[in-house]
């Protein structure tokens, strides 16, 4: 698993992903498998149970397949996705943002609402 800025260019055909979930306000699409969801800069997720699902569906195949997860900036959209991914692997909802600060990139998680939604998104249960 890993997180991406789009804006540092393309991606080599030796570093290439499997999967790729892109958080962007317009369709975005790579070379590879690839899923879209509507995340306007700055803000949560246009439809956040979609974006709950489509992260769960990350979590599990980055157990088997090479994952990233990309904005533009690669902070705070990324940001926000990794630490829900990290409370699907057991990191504690009020501790998410502060390991994906030191494990990602500090400043990550932007915006309030942001954190918010990293606190308080309602995850499915794994198996």
């Amino acid at each position: 698993m890993r997180g991406r800025a789009l804006s540092d260019g393309v991606v080599g055909d030796g570093d290439a992903p499997s999967f790729g979930l892109y958080l962007t306000s317009r369709p975005h699409q790579e070379r590879w498998e690839s899923r879209w969801l509507m995340w306007p800069d700055f803000r949560i997720p246009r439809f956040p149970s979609d974006a709950i699902a489509a992260l769960r569906d990350a979590y599990d195949r980055s157990l088997t397949e090479r994952v990233e997860i990309a904005c533009a900036g690669g902070r705070g959209r990324t940001g926000t996705a990794i630490a829900i991914l990290a409370r699907y692997d057991g990191v504690p909802a009020e501790a998410a943002v502060a390991w994906v600060r030191a494990a990602y990139r500090r400043g990550a998680v932007e915006t309030p609402w942001q954190r918010r939604f990293v606190r308080e998104a309602p995850l499915a249960r794994l198996p």
